[in-house]
This record gives structure tokens, sequence and C-alpha cells, in this order.
């Protein structure tokens, strides 16, 4: 098992001349696995074939599209196995392929226990994790969600457990204040891509020696639209890691009066290290109402006002942006310009701004559960 920082693995990937010897199939199918595949090619990996799932349609006219990777293969003329499910069929057609390893990242399905055992050297999959913590479908959201300050890019040997197989390589990561989850993938898409590229020689010789995962395991379901819900009378820390943590998908929204509005990433706010903005920010906040949007004084001289509404423990969470129902996605200042009279996000009901701190009834906290064997894949 090779254990790399940013730093480490671009060094160790100037040093990889070729990424060894043999066929593969990549199996995936969003942007993040697309960009994957692309670094793979870029860097002389022979992909024999790509597995992804079918055409489905995207847009307001509902187009059938192939996938991101369906369309990266495509370009450079790659064979294409479009399935939603492993059968036996899709698997008679991986076999044909003659690989020696099968590379997946984000590919979306099972792969059964026949489709397993097709490639000499089997399956590696990228996860966005320090296994075994956030195994399944969303660990980016589920590390932002739980205030992690670190996470890594893993590459494990698949096998029939959700994300249980051994570690072959990992780059660790640190996650920076106001990063949303959809940064926090693009940067580890990329950091995974260099580290299947400097890992590929050994893995395809067969020398690379995989450590099993150790420690307790945590899961990582897909977030919902309801746990990208921000009720205001919440933590201010608990608030931002949920922002942050379903930006893009499925997208931080709050309700402003009857309408629904879209958060950008956001932070805590700081005290002004000026004395008189200090006094005069926490003297905004003491009379403002739980939910309160408030234009708060620089926190550094020469840095313009920042937007923030109140959270229930009294703390302010600065906004970067805010999304009206039915428009674009605006500047938090320039939102903010275009109000009329004072703003209150979050639910209206009798009481609201005393209510209890506790929203876990509105707005739970993903707990780990075990999950059942969605997908390894």
């Amino acid at each position: 098992m090779q254990q790399f920082t940013a730093e480490s693995l671009a060094a160790a990937r100037a040093e990889t001349r070729a990424p060894g010897q043999g066929r593969l199939i990549f199996a995936g199918t969003p942007e993040i696995a697309a960009t994957c595949l692309r670094s793979l090619l870029e860097d002389g990996a022979q992909v024999a074939a790509v597995l992804t799932r079918p055409d489905a349609p995207v847009g307001r006219r509902r187009r059938l599209t192939p996938s991101p990777v369906a369309q990266a293969a495509e370009a450079a003329g790659i064979p294409v196995i479009k399935a939603d499910s492993v059968d036996s069929a899709v698997t008679a057609e991986l076999r044909r392929v003659e690989a020696d390893l099968g590379v997946v990242v984000a590919y979306g399905a099972l792969l059964p226990e026949a489709a397993l055992q097709v490639p000499a050297r089997g399956w590696v999959n990228l996860h966005y994790s320090n296994l075994p913590a956030y195994r399944g479908a969303a660990p980016v959201p589920h590390a932002l969600l739980a205030g992690e300050t670190a996470t890594a890019a893993t590459v494990f040997q698949l096998e029939r457990g959700m994300d249980t197989g051994p570690v072959h390589g990992a780059c660790s990561y640190e996650i920076r204040e106001a990063t949303s989850a959809g940064t926090v993938l693009e940067e580890l898409t990329r950091l995974g891509a260099e580290l299947l590229t400097v890992l590929l020689p050994r893995l395809l010789d067969g020398s690379s020696v995989p450590r099993p995962q150790q420690g307790s395991p945590s899961f990582a379901p897909k977030l919902t639209r309801e746990d990208a819900f921000v009720d205001p009378r919440g933590r201010a820390a608990d608030l931002v890691r949920r922002i942050n943590a379903t930006i893009p998908e499925p997208g931080a929204w709050t309700l402003n009066a009857d309408q629904r509005i879209k958060l950008g990433v956001a932070r805590l706010h700081r005290t002004p290290t000026e004395p008189a903005s200090a006094e005069a920010a926490a003297a905004a906040l003491a009379d403002a109402t739980t939910g309160e949007v408030l234009r708060l004084p620089a926190e550094h001289p020469g840095q313009p006002d920042v937007v923030a509404f109140r959270a229930g423990d009294g703390e302010a969470v600065v906004l970067s942006g805010v999304q009206p129902a039915g428009k674009n996605m605006l500047s938090a200042a320039d939102w903010h310009r275009g109000l009329h009279g004072p703003v209150r996000l979050g639910p209206v009901g009798p009481g609201d701004p005393e209510q209890s701190q506790d929203t876990s009834a509105q707005n739970p906290r993903i707990e780990s559960s075990t999950p059942t064997e969605e997908q390894n894949a």
C-alpha cells in the first residue's frame, strides 16, 4: 500500500514514464469518471473497452444523451458497452475484451462476482475517502457534513462487499474553509487520476500489495433534497457544513417567506479586527432574530461588508451567493441590494425565532448505519 501527499504524488507521477503494460476495462459514467479516463489515455494507458450506463435524458428537452464517459471513449475510438446492470450477457462482453485489469470510477451499479473475476488482475476502484470511513455513494458530502478537515483519494481492490476491499494506495487531501462538495470532488478527481497512473505499473504486473482496511467503517448514502434544507435555527457551524456539503447536489436551499431560494458556499463569520466594526457587528447580531439577513461590517480593513444570517446559536453564517426562485445565482451582496425591507430566512410559524436550536426533526444529521449492498462501484 502506497501513501501520498499531493506533493509526493506529483513527484511520483513525474517519474512514472509509462502506465504499465496491459489492457484495461474502464467502468464509469459521470464527468469525474470521464476526467479520469481522459487522464489515463493521455498518460498512455491501453484502454481496450469502456463500460458505462446507457444514454439518459438531459436538459429541459430531456434529450437522450450519452454519458460523459461514453462521449470521452467514443472521441478516443474506444469500444463502449452500455448497461444499467451487469448480467451474464454483459459479463460475456467483458470477457471478450481479454483485459488484464478493470478500473472503476463511479460506474453506478453492482459488479457481480462473475464480472469481478473477468480481468486477470481483478478490478480496482477509485473512492473519495479515507476508507473505511464513508463507504457508499456520497463520501465527499458526508465528510463535509461531519466537519472533516481532511479526506483522501483512495484506490482499492474491488470485492463483493460495498467498498470493503484492501487498499493499494491513497493520497491525502486537506479540506479548506468555504469549499463546496463539488470543488472537493473535482480536486480529488485530479489527484485520483494521478494516483491511478502511478499505481498502474504495479497493479498490472501484480506486484502491488494492498493493505486491508483498518478501523470501524462509516457509511455515506446519497443525500436527498430534504437533507439539503437549511434551517437557520441550527448552530452556525452545522449550517455551514450542511450548505457546503450539499453544493452542487442536491443543492442547499431554504425559504424566504414562501419562496424557495438556493444558497451558495458559506462560512462562519469572523469578528472584525477593528474594534468599532466588531462592536457594530455584535450589536447587530444581538438585535437580530434567528434567520434574519444582515449586512455586517467588513472583517478586515479594506474588505467589503459581508452578507450573513443569524443562526440559532447567535452566530452568523456568511453567504457567498443566493439564487432566488426562477433566477440565476447572484452574489450575496447583489441579492441583498435588491431586497425591500427586512428578510428572515427559514420556516415561518408561531414562535419560530425562539424555538430550540435542536432541529433534528426537521433536518436530521445522517448517522452511520449498515447499508444494504446497493452497489460496489
